[in-house]
């Protein structure tokens, strides 16, 4: 059985099958910036700067275990799905926010 043939598509993107250390770094690096950026668009609140430093450091370990994952299956494709459906909403909410105080 091909390995390729089995790969994400982030994975095979990054040839992980055929350049493993440098794959498995750009996958784990686009895993944790589309972390970050789900984060930042659908949990993130003000806290203070230690606090916003323990959570990072928690979600950046937390993707290493992701991108072992995410060699097989699609969790860098599920947290682009993810940030978009984020951003659309970000948009929708900001115009509507926009709308209500040309109302008012």
């Amino acid at each position: 059985m091909d390995v390729s043939q089995r790969l994400s598509f982030f994975a095979a993107l990054f040839k992980v099958h055929e350049n493993p250390t440098t794959g498995m770094w750009l996958l784990y690096i686009t895993i944790v910036l589309l972390s970050i950026l789900v984060f930042k668009l659908g949990f993130a609140k003000k806290l203070p700067i230690i606090k916003s430093a323990v959570i990072y450091t928690f979600l950046i370990l937390g993707c290493t275990v992701l991108t072992f994952l995410g060699v097989f299956l699609p969790v860098a494709e599920g947290l682009v799905v993810a940030a978009l459906i984020l951003i659309i909403y970000k948009i929708r909410l900001h115009q509507e926010k926009k709308e209500q105080a040309k109302a008012e």
